[in-house]
């Protein structure tokens, strides 16, 4: 009898750039980008880690600063009544049975786009001094952006694990913590428990999802401080808008080439 091995399945790019690690930190690297670039540029405003502009707006109402503080409110409902509508695209989409995920790539896509035209259009360079009926325009399109990158991750079931944030590294870094103390905890249990080193077993997976999430939010960050003080423009957005871009393709590719049968929901 001749032994023989396993078939192995074919490896497929576009299915393992769309997997959790590779199109974690895609993401999450666009998201620091974004985030970052109009932080710089708008003088503190968060499109990504929306809820930051309530901080804000508290410290802007103590220092009576009216048109800052409504700039800072704002953004919490814009990006409210975008995640809504992002979440009905979604249901739709699954409603017609089209791929989610592809689909919501492409309005991140098309939102990044009018984000990139409306910041060049209204200040083609860097606004240095505080300019509220740019800065508040040109926000409200980034949040929109960042708003369906944040629904996006809920509403694309089964490309992902387990959901992660890919837009605020708050929730992650908890997580990280959490699983490095049950690793810690797990080395000083005993070889026989089974219970620690399946939680341990099961941190580790978790940390292999989380990390290239934080790793590509802080070089997405940091490659956004580069071109924006080098090109001293909005069309630095042109990378992120390219990356997410080049997702969505990828993924209607992805759902073209799976069988019916086989394609999850997203």
């Amino acid at each position: 009898m001749v032994a023989t091995s396993p078939p192995k399945s074919d490896f497929h790019f576009g299915q393992y750039l769309l997997s959790d690690g590779p199109a974690g930190f895609m993401l999450s690297w666009v998201a620091g980008f974004v985030d970052t670039s109009a932080f710089i540029i708008l003088f503190g405003i968060f499109t990504a880690h929306v809820t930051g502009n309530i901080a804000l707006a508290g410290y802007e109402f103590v220092q009576a600063d009216e048109e800052s503080t409504i700039t800072h409110l704002l953004m919490f409902p814009v990006f409210m009544i975008a995640v809504a509508a992002t979440s009905l695209l979604a249901r739709y989409a699954r409603h017609k049975k089209w791929p989610v995920f592809a689909i919501l790539l492409t309005a991140e896509a098309l939102a990044l786009i009018i984000f990139l035209w409306v910041g060049v259009t209204l200040s083609p360079y860097l606004i240095f001094n505080v300019q509220e009926e740019y800065i508040l325009p040109i926000g409200m399109a980034g949040v929109v952006a960042m708003a369906i990158q944040n629904a996006l991750m809920k509403e694309a079931k089964g490309v992902f694990k387990s959901y992660i944030p890919t837009t605020v590294m708050t929730g992650n870094t908890t997580q990280l913590t959490i699983d490095l103390v049950q690793i810690a905890l797990s080395k000083m249990a005993s070889k026989d428990d089974k219970k620690a080193a399946q939680a341990a077993e099961e941190a580790m997976e978790r940390m292999g999802r989380i990390v290239p999430i934080m790793i590509g939010f802080a070089l997405g960050g940091l490659a956004a401080t580069y071109f924006v003080l080098i090109s001293e423009t909005w069309w630095s957005l042109v990378l992120p808008t390219i990356v997410i871009s080049f997702m969505a393709v990828v993924a209607f590719a992805e759902h073209a080439r799976v069988p019916k049968e086989d394609t999850s929901e997203g």
